[in-house]
Order: structure tokens, then C-alpha cells, then sequence
């Protein structure tokens, strides 16, 4: 039977597995996977660098508190998890997080609540008084972004009622620009790449003197991120509740600039050190700043020369806070090719196992599609230590938050 873990924890019940063809996991024996073995430098235990246990907690005990809060379902994915030989096949479902579709509405909105109290002298649950609405207005919140992370601050600023300024590239949606136009968000397009509107917007903040809420850090700018990333771990801390103490033995998640990555890894390593599940880190193999930063032992820059389908993985540079965290404690990376995306998008709307059906967009998808892929190809499954008894864990990051374009991928044949 396929089923999932709803938000109280309890396991429901969605259909019955039936046998998979070959044609279902076709595409995913043939992807060239790139891997790349790293050698963990810490004990696994304790804090790391990055978030502390205090940061995490205080994050919980905001986040949990705003209107809307509902735990994200853990859905189990057990047809699936049949098919490919392993004990359990477990998908965080980001895509109804707070009404904006997806994680980072945990990041942005709960750093620009924190960078806001800090400026007018308060706590963020003061903020909500109205009492300090005039040194709020007075403040602007800029960050450059894919579409999720900006909705997220933009949303942060509506709430708080502060102005926001956004940046986008070329290649970003109209459909993603426009929803954060309407929370009340200015948003500026630039012809160059993600990494180009970084930098674009930290130079017109320094010009304008607006606070920028960027969910990566450079030299010289952490403390914003680290909040970021803290935000990040609220949903960690949830799936870690709703798996009532089952923990995977393995981990699939998205890399980007790395600051989600960093922040389940820590969570994970904070609470059972070196028996924390083996981490893996996902990039697409367009934009896998990470993957050549872990080749060549420091942080690294790689030139986009084409966008990846996955939009909000198209990162050149990493995020320096991040990299201190995974250098040190993720285990693998790998990259995976642009064909997987449809593919794994369409398993999870079609439900063909017989598992629940999920609504996934298309950055939502690189950890379950390297699992897959990892699960189909007997050399890279025996190098990441699959076999019957593992229980993966892929964090869907996001749902269809353009829904045009989810749509045009789920129809492919």
C-alpha cells in the first residue's frame, strides 16, 4: 500500500502498488551521474560552525507561531520504494509551506523579521504591535532571487509592513516575478544570470542604503543568511518529528548555493553525530558550484553558459557559510542531467506505484531524481551504500510555483 504521514503524524492509507514496467524507470537507468566521494574532516558531533542548536530553537518558537503555521506532510513513497529495491522511499512536501510554494518561506521572511527588530531596537514579536510601524517604513529589505526566496522576503516585508525591492535575471518567469509583485514587492529584472543580480543588488543597496536579506553569504556578510538558514531548519525539525524516530540512513537534498543543505545536514549532525545518515548533495550538472568546490577541497565559482531547467539551482558561486558545513560533513555529491526533471516530475503527479501523487516543481525534484537514478545503477548504488534495508529521504522543496510550467513538463509524454 502506498501511503503518507500527514501533518498530526498519522499514516494514510492512498492505493495499492502495482508491478512497474521498465519504461517507468528507463530514463533514470540511462542519466550519467556524476559522483564525487568526500572524506567528512569532523567527529560528527556537537555543533558546527554554521547554526546553533539556540538558532534552531528560536527559529522554531517564531516560525511555529505565525498565522498559517501547518507541519508540511511527510509523504511515504512506498510503491516506489518496492520498485527500487529499498526499504523506504520518504518525500518532505514543501509546496503548501505558508501559501507561497515552497521552503523559503521559512528563510527570508523569518531573516527580514529578525534584521528588522535588530534595526529599530526590539524583538520580532514586538514588530506585530504596530508600536515601531514608523521606523519600520523607514527600512527597505532587498535580495536577488530565482522566485521563491524573494516571494518569502517579500512576504516577510508585506507582513512587517517594510518596502522590498527585488532582482531578478533574464530567465526568470513572468509568472514568478508577478507574485511577488503582487505582495507588494518592486521588482527589477537584469539581463545578466543569478549570480549577476547578486551582485547588482548588494551594489544598489550600498548606493540606496537598503539592507539586503540574501539567502547566500560572501566575504563579510553572514549574520543575514545564518538567519536564513535557521528558518531553514524548522522544517527539518518537523520531518525528523512526523518519521517518529525512524531515521533514514540516507539523504538526498538540493544544493544551489548550499545554505538548505547546510541546514538539514546540521540539524542532523547536532542530533545523532556520527550516526546521522549519510548526506548527499544534489546539484544539476549546468550550475554544480558545489560539486567542483568538493573536487577541489575550497570553495569554487563555476561560469553558467546555459540555465538549468531547475531554476532555483541555477547557482554559480557557493554560499561561503554553507561550504564551512558540508566541506566538512556532507558525504557525497553528485550532479544529474536535465533529462531526469520531467521524468521524476511526472512519476510523482502520476502516482504510477501507487503512492500518493504529489504536485513537485522542477527544482523540488533533484534529490529524488538522483536517489532514482542512484537505485537503478548498480556501481553508483553499491558506492552510496543502497540496498534493501535503506531508507532514503528526498526533500521536495517546492510545488508548482509556475504553474505554466509545471504543466508543460507533466503533459510531456
Amino acid at each position: 500500500m502506498g501511503a503518507f504521514l500527514d501533518s498530526k503524524k498519522n499514516i494514510v492509507s492512498v492505493g495499492t502498488s502495482e508491478a512497474m514496467t521498465q519504461t517507468e524507470l528507463a530514463p533514470f537507468e540511462s542519466a550519467r551521474i556524476d559522483h564525487f566521494h568526500n572524506d567528512p574532516s569532523g567527529d560528527g558531533k556537537g555543533d558546527t560552525a554554521v547554526i546553533s542548536q539556540e538558532g534552531a530553537r528560536a527559529a522554531w518558537n517564531r516560525i511555529t507561531a505565525w498565522d498559517g503555521y501547518v507541519p508540511t506532510p511527510l509523504v511515504r513513497l512506498a510503491g516506489l520504494a518496492t520498485a527500487l529495491g529499498v526499504a523506504d522511499m520518504m518525500f518532505k512536501d514543501e509546496g503548501g509551506r505558508f501559501g507561497l510554494g515552497s521552503f523559503k518561506a521559512l528563510g527570508g521572511a523569518y531573516a527580514v523579521s529578525c534584521l528588522l527588530a535588530e534595526k529599530v531596537g526590539t524583538t520580532p514579536e514586538d514588530l506585530m504591535s504596530g508600536a515601531y510601524q514608523d521606523a519600520v517604513e523607514t527600512i527597505t529589505v532587498t535580495s536577488a532571487t530565482d522566485g521563491n526566496h524573494g516571494r518569502s522576503v517579500a512576504w516577510g516585508a508585506r507582513t512587517y509592513g517594510c518596502p522590498c525591492v527585488i532582482y531578478i535575471h533574464a530567465e526568470v518567469s513572468e509568472s514568478r516575478a508577478k507574485a511577488m509583485e503582487d505582495l507588494g514587492a518592486q521588482v527589477i529584472r537584469i539581463a545578466g544570470n543569478y549570480d549577476e543580480s547578486v551582485r547588482q543588488c548588494s551594489e544598489d543597496a550600498e548606493t540606496h542604503g537598503r539592507f539586503v536579506v540574501s539567502d547566500t553569504s560572501y566575504e563579510g556578510y553572514r549574520e543575514v543568511p545564518k538567519r536564513v538558514m535557521e528558518g531553514y531548519t524548522v522544517m527539518v525539525t518537523e520531518l525528523i518529528e512526523q518519521s517518529a524516530g525512524v531515521l533514514p540512513t540516507h539523504v538526498f537534498v538540493q544544493g544551489g548555493v548550499g545554505g538548505l543543505a547546510a541546514a538539514v545536514h546540521d540539524v542532523f549532525r547536532q542530533r545523532w553525530g556520527a550516526d546521522r545518515p549519510r548526506f548527499v548533495v544534489v546539484e544539476p550538472e549546468l550550475a554544480a558550484c558545489l560539486h567542483a568546490s568538493a573536487v577541489s577541497g575550497e570553495p569554487q565559482s563555476v561560469e553558467i553558459t546555459e540555465e538549468t531547467l531547475m531554476a532555483g539551482l541555477s547557482c554559480g558561486e557557493v554560499s561561503l557559510l554553507a561550504w564551512e558545513s558540508l566541506a566538512e560533513g556532507a558525504d557525497d555529491f553528485l550532479t544529474i542531467p536535465e533529462s531526469l526533471v520531467a521524468p521524476t516530475m511526472r512519476l510523482l503527479a502520476r502516482s504510477p506505484f501507487g503512492d500518493a501523487a504529489v504536485t513537485a516543481g522542477e527544482s523540488a525534484v533533484a534529490g529524488l531524481a538522483a536517489a532514482i537514478a542512484a537505485a537503478r545503477s548498480p556501481a553508483l548504488g553499491e558506492a552510496l551504500g543502497l540496498d534493501g534495508k535503506s531508507r532514503v529521504l528526498a526533500i521536495g522543496t517546492e510545488g508548482a510555483t509556475d504553474p505554466v510550467i509545471y504543466a508543460r513538463f507533466v503533459s510531456q509524454a
